[in-house]
């Protein structure tokens, strides 16, 4: 298990001073936006009543002319909110990953372990992608990191183009515990089908030119869920064995069916997995403090310990 503070020893250690600290803060941002939105609603609400009942302007332009300045008015009032539950949520996180021996970053660039996660087809194919939340240090004695990941595919209807999410979840890297040269992969059942499905599983698939083939399994349960794709077979059932296989059904069901999938590669093991939005301890409300804190700790331990029970030490056992 991954050990994790409890709650009322961080507030004690510092960050419930801090937060104190910034109590006017939020009380100021909540005010701010109080006003913003009192005046947008005194400008906008003339410019709407002519827009709607002056000039016999097109149907559409009346809504989407409405529609900016209602979101107009909105994001302007709402912008000091975000801004103070933004500084709450780093210095908690922060406090989050300092009792843990990491450190946390709000913003970041993607790593080597998205370009992979690409590469192999952990995540689909997307035309926007956002980061944010950046774990990262050592775990278990291994290089650990992990940040979030929304990424979006522009669908077009017509002359309606739209964005929808295709996958939201972590991004995780870390150094495997035992040493290995494959590259192997621990895809979704039914990821690689033959042309148009036709004839049921292929037997390799290509990424970048570089060719993985197919990898019996002997367990019934573990192949109605995962397919192994490698360029060994013999290290891929070594790194994949029987009671590894028990330990990943055992994850699956533990997420609730979330989908997880996994690449060894280089060294490392990189994870995808879909979550819910995740780490949002900021808030505007000092009294939710305590308990966005508790529910971001016990989120992170959650990915962590994922991490730390797909990992495996030098005799194939799991990291301890």
């Amino acid at each position: 298990m991954v050990n994790t503070t409890d709650v009322s020893s961080l507030m004690s250690g510092g960050l419930g001073s801090w937060l104190d600290d910034r109590a006017q803060m939020r009380a100021e941002a909540k005010a701010t936006a109080s006003s913003r939105w009192t005046k947008a609603a005194f400008l906008g609400l003339p410019v709407l009543a002519f827009l709607w009942f002056g000039p016999a302007w097109p149907i559409d332009w009346k809504f989407i002319a409405s529609a900016m300045i209602v979101g107009g008015g909105w994001a302007w009032g709402y912008a000091p909110i975000k801004a103070a539950k933004k500084e709450i949520k780093v210095g908690i996180n922060s406090a989050i990953a300092q009792s843990l021996g990491l450190e946390y970053a709000h913003d970041l660039e993607p790593g080597a372990e998205f370009d992979a996660a690409k590469t192999f087809g952990l995540v689909p194919r997307f035309h926007k992608a956002a980061f944010e939340d950046l774990w990262e240090g050592d775990l278990k004695g291994h290089d650990f990191r992990l940040y979030e990941a929304h990424l979006r595919e522009r669908r077009s209807s017509g002359k309606r183009t739209r964005y929808v999410t295709v996958f939201r979840g972590a991004i995780i890297g870390m150094d495997f515990g035992q040493p290995f040269h494959s590259t192997t992969l621990l895809q979704r059942a039914g990821k690689h089908k033959k042309w148009l499905g036709l004839g049921g599983r292929k037997d390799s698939v290509k990424f970048r030119g570089q060719e993985l083939h197919y990898v019996d399994q002997v367990h019934p349960d573990f192949e109605d869920t995962f397919e192994v794709w490698s360029n060994d077979q013999t290290e891929a059932r070594t790194l994949i064995h029987p009671s590894y296989v028990e330990r990943l059904l055992e994850i699956e069901r533990a997420f609730s069916g979330e989908e997880i999938r996994a690449l060894f590669l280089n060294g490392q093991i990189i994870l995808a997995v879909e979550t819910d939005n995740m780490f949002e301890s900021g808030s505007i409300d000092p009294s939710e403090d305590a308990r966005k804190t508790a529910v971001t700790k016990d989120q992170f331990a959650m990915l962590a310990e994922l991490a730390v029970a797909i990992n495996q030490n030098a005799r194939g056992d799991r990291l301890a």
